[in-house]
């Protein structure tokens, strides 16, 4: 069967000469705060979650699924909700997010048990799906090719800066009233994001009016994305080989594979699969995983590394991360300026290599590393994974045909999503696994007996973290062989986790070599068929 995607020239709505609404900047201004709201309610809970856990008599898993719940609603519904934006229009699926994820944020606040607090947590995380992928819709359709590029930098650095921001707004809300407070401010965002909503975007469009709602391909795709990020986060705490792992794991493969099969004879596909015979959209894809890989896992293990093995304090490690941080915030905008100048090929690769020196350096570090160094390093992660994230983003929302910009923006924010748990999860497998490896020669480096293979496992999840396992009495001796040694199995640990990640990114590079400009047009996609099936 073929079918084929004919795209015309969106009507943009101007607003005429100092106008606002309907106009490229407009739209921007108006995205701006949903934007972040999002980014900030993604990282604002991990400061709010032990006084969550104290209010409400949480256990540490149940904690777990305040974050994870978020995760999941998150990932299962992007590409839906991109395609909801492409049929109905993205301004309308835009200010439906953010009234939903504004009042389910009131409902957590408002929650007095950690059941239906972790309940609205999921549909905050669907509501919040909505929300990005109509943004990007919403930019695709407003600007023009060349200036493409610039947008989604801007549309970067507002993420960056949200998530950067998260901790420390989390910290001081929390510190100053109590943990209700790192959601309840989402009213007074969601209020400004729907009041500038709208005012400033212009009238809603369906850029496909014409498609229907593939609901089984949307059902096979729920299930299959809940369970692979459901295993994701849990193989961690139960371990890859336990059955429910395992289970959990074939069910994805199942689903997902019963999903690619009825995408491919279905009238109306959620997800077209010729899409991906577009190289700038399958590798774009694949590098947001990868990026996203690289930086969750080296956020995740170096606060451990921060916190427990230097002994810094919580301010002092976001300090810190500032480097990291902020370029992330920063460099994202200049990256988009230079990709409308020279295409993506060239600022991903360079973004790339950055990134795979920056992780090299890191898998370099030692229990008495000075600032310089990893502030250096934490600069050219920062810079690298900005030009990655702008430069993958506009390969596959430029690439795309203007009927797909939902689903494609769906789909590289669930990459992105999916990166990040993998990160965690199989760094975090390496890393637990080269501990558990190396900890028994350190005790005997160190004149302590040597745990045996058991014990060594058992103690790992602690070690993981940075910490150490003391034996209860221990001299001063003791306890100070047994942190030192511990830290040289976590540091081991570390160096492996993050010299995989450098040869990650290093991979990555070489594949962005393959990438290729997308075509040139009027922003509406090619004028000729970009779809086949």
């Amino acid at each position: 069967m073929t079918a084929t995607v004919e795209e015309a020239a969106p009507e943009r709505t101007g607003a005429g000469p100092g106008g606002l609404r309907g106009s490229p900047w407009g739209t921007l201004v108006a995205i701006a705060f949903g934007v972040m709201m999002v980014a900030l309610d993604g990282t604002i809970v991990a400061v709010a979650n032990p006084a969550i856990g104290a209010d409400l008599n949480a256990s540490l898993a149940q904690l777990q699924w305040v974050t994870h719940g978020y995760l999941l609603g998150l990932a299962v519904f992007l590409i839906t909700a991109g395609k909801l934006g492409d049929r109905y229009g993205h301004r309308r699926v835009f200010l439906i997010g953010v009234v939903g994820f504004t009042l389910t944020s009131v409902a957590i606040a408002l929650s007095s048990a950690v059941a239906p607090l972790v309940a609205f947590r999921i549909l905050q995380g669907v509501f919040g799906a909505t929300i990005a992928p109509a943004a990007m819709g919403l930019l695709r359709a407003s600007f023009p090719p060349d200036r493409l590029g610039r947008a989604f930098g801007v549309f970067g650095s507002l993420l960056g800066g949200a998530t950067a921001a998260g901790p420390i707004v989390g910290g001081i809300l929390v510190s100053a009233f109590s943990w209700h407070a790192a959601f309840l401010i989402n009213i007074p965002v969601g209020l400004a994001a729907l009041g500038l909503g709208l005012w400033l975007l212009g009238p809603n469009r369906s850029t496909d009016p014409g498609s229907r709602m593939d609901l089984p391909g949307i059902a096979l795709l729920s299930v299959a994305m809940f369970g692979l990020v459901w295993a994701l986060v849990e193989a961690p705490v139960k371990g890859w080989s336990h059955p429910e792992t395992l289970a959990v794991l074939g069910a994805a493969a199942v689903f997902g594979t019963a999903f690619v099969l009825w995408e491919r004879r279905a009238p109306s596909p959620l997800l077209p699969l010729g899409i991906f015979r577009s190289a700038p959209i399958s590798i774009g894809v694949v590098l947001m995983v990868l990026m996203a890989l690289g930086l969750m896992g080296s956020l995740f293990f170096i606060t451990f590394y921060l916190q427990g093995v230097r002994g810094l304090t919580p301010l002092e490690t976001g300090l810190q991360l500032l480097p990291l941080t902020a370029m992330m915030a920063v460099f994202a905008t200049p990256s988009g300026r230079l990709i409308d100048r020279v295409g993506t090929r060239i600022p991903t690769v360079a973004g790339l290599v950055s990134a795979a020196v920056a992780l090299f350096m890191l898998s370099r570090l030692a229990p008495d590393t000075g600032i310089v160094y990893t502030s250096v390093a934490f600069v050219l992660l920062g810079a690298g994974l900005s030009m990655v994230m702008t430069g993958a983003t506009a390969a596959i929302l430029t690439s795309a045909p203007m009927s797909l910009a939902g689903v494609a923006s769906g789909m590289q924010q669930a990459a992105m999503q999916l990166g990040g748990s993998l990160g965690t999860a199989v760094l975090g497998a390496i890393l637990s696994a080269r501990i558990v490896a190396t900890l028994p020669g350190h005790y005997t480096g160190a004149g302590l007996d040597a745990p045996g293979a058991g014990e060594a496992a058992a103690m790992q999840s602690t070690v993981s973290q940075g910490g150490a396992v003391v034996p209860d009495g221990a001299g001063p001796d003791v306890v100070q062989a047994v942190t030192q040694a511990s830290n040289l199995a976590f540091l081991d640990g570390m160096h492996t986790a993050f010299g995989v990640a450098a040869g990650v990114m290093a991979f990555a590079a070489v594949l962005a070599l393959f990438m290729k400009p997308a075509p040139k047009g009027d922003g509406a996609g090619s004028a000729e068929p970009v779809v086949h099936l």
